[in-house]
């Protein structure tokens, strides 16, 4: 998604107003820093993340490959740590968490079906879709981090993407490595039916 789908993505997701009420007499909220393009950004995040948190958590218990297990765990630890900064930088925006993106099934995000197909496979078949799954999760999330860092205006939110991007970029390394040391062959025996 590039910065100018960001941008529409926004207008959709800024009918929650960016600057809370203040009672009279108190200080002004850091509300205000946030902009349209932040709180759009930390909210379509938040979903994405939890759900490649829910593939990586089923490798333990379905991964053939001991190098995908530790992929999935590494990426599994680094999901929870930026879920948990995503929400707090919602919570310092004053936007609340209304959940826009519900059962949506958006680009780079880790689908409903590839998390029930995941969770009824074992061996290599699964390892390819959680690798198929996190490679475009990862590559969507530096694309929006991009746009967060083009279009955002909180430090919060812009130095968040900033970390988050630079992240998906050693995910992507970790992810090539497995591919190069485990080629896919070119006809996958356990999905090919007999004529």
């Amino acid at each position: 998604m590039c910065a100018a789908a960001l941008a529409l993505l926004v207008v959709g997701c800024t009918a929650q107003s960016t600057t809370g009420g203040t009672p009279p007499g108190a200080a002004a909220p850091r509300t205000s820093a946030f902009n349209a393009t932040d709180t759009a950004w930390i909210l379509l995040m938040i979903p994405m993340a939890e759900r490649a948190r829910q593939l990586t958590d089923l490798a333990p218990s379905r991964s053939a490959d001991p190098a995908v297990a530790t992929l999935a765990a590494k990426t599994g630890s680094t999901l929870r740590e930026d879920l948990r900064r995503l929400r707090a930088a919602l919570e310092l925006s004053g936007v609340p968490d209304t959940r826009p993106h519900e059962g949506h099934n958006m680009p780079g995000m880790v689908s409903l079906d590839t998390l029930d197909k995941a969770a009824a496979t074992k061996g290599p078949p699964f390892d390819r879709i959680l690798t198929d799954a996190l490679r475009a999760h990862v590559t969507q999330s530096r694309t929006l981090c991009a746009g967060e860092q083009n279009q955002g205006r909180a430090e919060e939110a812009t130095g968040l993407a900033a970390a988050i991007a630079k992240s998906t970029s050693q995910q992507i390394a970790g992810l090539d490595r497995l591919r190069v040391a485990h080629p896919a062959t070119s006809v996958d025996k356990t999905t090919v039916k007999p004529p």
